[in-house]
């Protein structure tokens, strides 16, 4: 039920649909992952400001091998571009503006998303501790309107990753407003988790089937339906 092309990959195929989901103008953070990928899905005249918080607003997507420079990276120290207009500054001033409300939107991949918005992102378990730490999403979950999950449908067990509650430890609580996998994007809303969207080949029922925590279909997913 493919509604627009998009990727085979399945992360280029998150990263490409969550680039659809700004407004000119907005200032978007991309987190470690999946979402740096976004960048590279949206040309600079999109008027989209992207933000990492290792420290740079305005920067661009990936540069060809010749223009890369191993300064200048993303929060997954991949290579960016930075045209003109952008800003680099200090993990200080960077977190700052995390939690202060200049960004609009954030994407963070995640571990687990539930019904209510909650994101898990930080920790698994390994060798009786948690492991890696939870780093700025914290901050971001609470510093930033809308935040969107960017994540696997399901786990390498084939474990649906999205749950009526989510099982380890929180990165922030409610809020998620939208979740993106490489099948669906689901909008969070006070009832549940409404589907919008099918983005792969799989059928409602796929859906369905892989997803733990119930939702409903939005109007926009029931009109592209009839």
């Amino acid at each position: 039920m493919l509604t627009r092309t998009y990727p085979t990959d399945p992360k280029q195929r998150i990263a490409a649909r969550c680039a659809q989901e700004f407004i000119a103008g907005e200032v978007v953070n991309l987190g470690l992952g999946i979402p740096t990928l976004t960048a590279n899905y949206l040309d600079a005249d999109a008027g989209i400001i992207f933000h990492t918080e290792n420290g740079a607003f305005g920067f661009g997507g990936r540069p060809s091998l010749a223009a890369l420079d191993s300064d200048c990276t993303n929060a997954g120290t991949e290579p960016i571009t930075l045209p003109p207009g952008a800003a680099l500054m200090d993990l200080a001033t960077s977190l700052g503006a995390m939690r202060n409300g200049y960004l609009d939107v954030t994407i963070l991949g995640a571990l687990q998303v539930d019904a209510l918005g909650n994101l898990a992102n930080w920790a698994c378990r390994r060798d009786g501790k948690w492991w890696p730490g939870i780093g700025g999403a914290m901050d971001l979950c609470y510093g930033t309107p809308k935040v969107i999950a960017a994540l696997a449908h399901t786990d390498k067990h084939g474990r649906s990753k999205i749950l009526p509650r989510c099982t380890l430890p929180l990165t922030g609580r409610a809020c998620v407003k939208v979740i993106v996998t490489e099948h669906a994007v689901f909008d969070v809303a006070e009832q549940g988790l409404l589907l919008r969207e099918i983005i792969s080949h799989a059928t409602l029922d796929d859906v369905r089937a892989m997803t733990a925590a119930p939702f409903s279909l939005s109007p926009a997913f029931e009109q592209v339906a009839r």
